[in-house]
Parts: C-alpha cells; structure tokens; sequence
C-alpha cells in the first residue's frame, strides 16, 4: 500500500494556464523518491497538494490508504506527514529555536515537559543543540535550513517531504544534512536541483512535464 497516492491530478492557478494535467504519483513505505523537473513545473505545489495545503482542481489525495478531501481530512495526515520547505523563513516563526521546535509537539498535545525533552533529543540528534537558545531570527540560512528540519522531525512523521532542503546550505552543513537524512527510517519525497544531493539521498526519480508524471 502506498503511503501518499496523488491520481490525475490536476491544478492551475486563477487566469493562468495548468500547472498540473493529470499528474499521479505514489510514494511507498520505505521508500525515496525524487521528483525533478523545469523551475515552475509544479513540483512545490504537488507537495503542497499531498497535505491539503492546496486543493486540486480534480483528482484524488489518498494519505495512508483513506481518500482525504474535506480539510478535516488532511489533519491526520499533517501529524503524519513532516513537510520542509522550500523557504526556512516560512517555517520559522517563534522567537528561539527550541520554542520553534517545540511548536509542533505541544500541539500535538505533549505536555511541556515532553515537548522539550523532545526538543533535546532532536537538536541532539542533529549535533544542533548549541542553537536551543538562539533567537531564531538572527540565525544563518544554514542554520535556519537544519533548525527546519528538527522542527520537523520532533513531530516524529512517519514520511518526509522536501522542497529544495539544500537552499542556503554550505558544503559543511549540506555535508551534514545527507548524513542526517541517510540515517533517518522515513520515506521521503525529495524536490531538488542539486543531481548529486538527489543520488545520495533518493537516487530513484519521477519527473514532472507538462503537467503529468514520467518517468525520470
């Protein structure tokens, strides 16, 4: 069974040509896909889609083996499903890191105390923890791209989806980040321009073109 199944979908934005024509696409259990293509194809949208953060126009979202439509649907699926995305300064809004990265767990409904042992564990992880304190917005990009990246993780998904996750990445830290994501057991769907960041990390790929879904 597929964890995430996108079938012909299809999406354009008001007064504007489709993005996506008939676009399907499965992610499986264990499994790392990439999904490459043109600036603009709709590979950012398609992710957005797969957790009700944009309705197709047509087309079925089915998230662990339940069709979702309705907004109630895709509640589930946003506690089961850790997106990063393509801009850290979306994601990031509490005035520190650890109160960023306790965010997702304490509505979650994790008392305090588990929310920052969760946070520990998390920032400790990533060899991340000299950030607990920091104010999050006078982090570097670097460091605002892996402090997304624990805040996704303290949600403890079950699948990961990532929209450009080297953006503003030096070699250190993206050197960092492959071997974070290599250890980690989540499928991910990966969206990314990086080939040689795509073959460490999901060498299998889909691509997106002119609208639909072929092989990469």
């Amino acid at each position: 069974m597929a964890l995430i199944s996108l079938d012909d979908i299809r999406f354009g934005y008001p007064g504007q040509p489709p993005i996506l024509d008939g676009a399907s696409l499965a992610l499986a259990e264990g499994q790392r896909l990439s999904l490459v293509g043109a600036n603009g194809a709709g590979k950012s949208t398609l992710l957005l889609i797969a957790l009700g953060l944009q309705r197709p126009n047509a087309g079925t979202v089915t998230a662990f083996g339940v069709p979702r439509r309705a907004e109630a649907d895709f509640h589930e699926v946003r506690r089961r499903v850790g997106l990063v995305f393509q801009d850290a300064d979306d994601q990031l809004f509490c005035p520190t890191v650890a109160e960023d990265v306790a965010f997702g767990p304490l509505n979650l409904g994790k008392s305090r105390d588990e929310a920052l042992a969760l946070v520990d564990r998390v920032l400790d992880d990533l060899d991340l923890r000299h950030l607990r304190d920091r104010v999050t917005y006078k982090l570097s990009g670097g460091e605002k791209r892996l402090v997304t990246l624990a805040t996704v993780l303290a949600m403890e998904p079950e699948v990961l989806l990532l929209d450009e996750p080297t953006n503003a990445l030096d070699q250190k830290n993206e050197a960092r980040l492959v071997e974070i994501l290599q250890a980690l057991p989540q499928a991910i769907l990966l969206v990314s321009h990086d080939p040689a960041f795509r073959q460490q990390i999901a060498p299998d790929a889909s691509r997106l073109e002119a609208g639909r879904i072929v092989p990469g």
